[in-house]
Formats: C-alpha cells, structure tokens, sequence
C-alpha cells in the first residue's frame, strides 16, 4: 500500500509534503519580489523627484554666478546665497545617492532571490548553446552592481580589484576561477560554487562551459578565486583597480577560461572595461593587441611576471 493521503471528501491526490513545502516556498519567494519590486518602483520615482529638485538649484547656481560676472564683483548678499545654494545642492546629492543605493540593495536581494530559487529548483541544469552563454556572461557583467562609496569610506573585499578575505567562502551560485587539471595540464575556468565543505576545505563547483550538462570538479579552497561581486568606481576608487602593467588573470574574449594578461589601460569611468594584453607566443612581443576585459573577469594573479 503506498503512503498517499487522499481528501476525506473523496476528491483527488493530495500534493505529497515535499511538494507542498516546495510550493509555499516559491509562492513566498514570489511575494517577496512582488513586494520589492512595488518599493524599487516607489524608490526609482523619488530619485526621479529628487534629481529634478538637483537640477533646478544646480540652474540657480548657475545664474547666480552669471549675474555676479555681469556686476563683475563680490557682494555679501551674493556670498551668503551661494553658500546656501551649495549646501542645498550637497543635501540633495546625498540624498539622491542615499535613494540610489537603497534601490541598488533591492536590486540586488531580487537578483539573490531568483538566484536561490534556481540553485533549489529539482530541473535538470539547461545546456545552453555557446552565443547564449556568452550574451549571458557579458549581461552578468553589465549588470555588476556598481559600488557607491560614502565620504571617508574605503571600498570593500571583492570589489574591483580588491581581494577576498583570507576566511572568505563563496556560496552557492557563486561564479568563481577554478584551477582544474585536464589532458595533464591545468587551466582556469569559469566555475559555479555547488558546496564547500568545512571539514576538508575543498569546494565541489560545476564548469559552467561543460558540453554535457554538469561537469563536477572537487577542488582545495587555494585553487578557487572569487570574482568580484561589485565594480568598483574609477572616478571615486581608482585604488580599487588594477594599474598600468599589473599581471592579472582575465577571461579571454568569447570563451570561459581565464588566462594571464598584463593591463594596458584601467577603466577611467563606471561602465568601461579594462584594456589588457594577453600572452600570446604568436606575437613578437609575447602579447596580443589590446582587448577588452570587463571588471567582473579581471582577477588577481599571484604568478611572477612574465620573463
């Protein structure tokens, strides 16, 4: 006899536990992005407000200064209403950043959110074809929040350039660079965190680029390298980036696997990538031409440089 309950009023199969558990879970999970996404709504709208409000004390500014460079001099009653215009314009780009990064943090919880729901879900993992891949690595890249730093403050492990923690541990979904072995020698890929385990300090992470569906690799903690989880801002943290000649491991163009590259050219504003030089034997200088790499696939790489 099997275990099914079936309705006391003689209707049909009743869901089994685990079904229903999983059921309630994604109408949970359902909810909670409705209701973020009715405050990234609400949030959006009061930027929007409070950047007009930016915008129409910028322009009094502005005619303030025009008309003192037609008296072609410095009064009091100049001085004390330019004093109160830029404080009012400070006040209102703090808030208006307070708003941005308050909706960057929704944002990012729905990204979490989907996130965990496909990391439980029971389907098989999709193999996606190669174009696909590659326009979903390069959208995971764009979309790389951007880190906002308050006055004073320093940007944070796994932003830009700057490393993990030494007690870091990636969680599950996280992308990393993994060292594997293959043919009897060894490469960094693109991996997917599966688990890590305390007891042995390994990782189990999927190729993320496997033909097959799932390509299991058990590795040490020292043979994975986080990526970084926001960008950082080269206008307001260039320490949080990889300089001039800095050897780094990048991820080739239009493929999943990390190879040695020098910088030619930090980004410079938000959404640039960097510019680097791969080695390349082919070249007579041992590198190639200058290609783009976004933040998001530039990493450190503790190697000597090369000879």
């Amino acid at each position: 006899m099997g275990r099914t309950k079936t309705n006391s009023g003689g209707g049909g199969t009743s869901q089994s536990p685990s079904t229903s558990d999983s059921s309630t879970s994604t109408a949970v999970a359902e909810t909670r992005i409705k209701d973020l996404l009715k405050e990234l709504y609400g949030l959006i709208h009061q930027i929007q407000d409070e950047r007009a409000q930016g915008e129409h004390n910028l322009t009094n500014i502005s005619k303030t200064h025009e008309r003192m460079q037609q008296e072609q001099k410095i009064t009091p009653y100049y001085k004390n209403k330019l004093k109160g215009l830029y404080k009012t314009a400070m006040q209102d780009a703090e808030l208006e950043a307070e708003l941005l990064r308050k909706a960057l943090d929704k944002i990012t919880e729905v990204k979490s959110i989907r996130e965990t729901r496909r990391l439980d879900s029971d389907r098989p993992k999709p193999i996606m074809r190669r174009g696909v891949l590659m326009s979903m690595l390069q959208q995971n890249a764009q979309t790389l929040p951007l880190w906002v730093s308050k006055p004073g403050e320093k940007p944070p492990p796994l932003c830009g350039a700057m490393p993990a923690d030494n007690n870091y541990v990636a969680k599950p979904g996280d992308k990393v660079a993994a060292r594997v072995k293959s043919d009897d020698e060894e490469n960094w890929i693109l991996a997917e965190v599966v688990s890590f385990s305390q007891s042995s300090n390994k990782y189990d992470v999927d190729d993320i680029d496997a033909d097959e569906g799932k390509e299991r690799h058990t590795l040490s903690k020292r043979r994975i390298v986080p990526l970084p989880i926001w960008k950082a801002n080269p206008e307001t943290d260039p320490d949080a980036l990889f300089t001039k000649d800095t050897l780094v491991l990048a991820l080739y163009p239009q493929t999943t696997c990390f190879y040695r590259a020098l910088i030619h050219d930090p980004p410079r504003k938000p959404q640039d990538d960097y510019s680097v030089l791969f080695e390349d034997t082919s070249y007579p200088d041992g590198y190639s031409p200058p290609l783009l790499v976004a933040q998001r696939y530039v990493i450190c790489c503790k190697e000597d440089k090369k000879k």
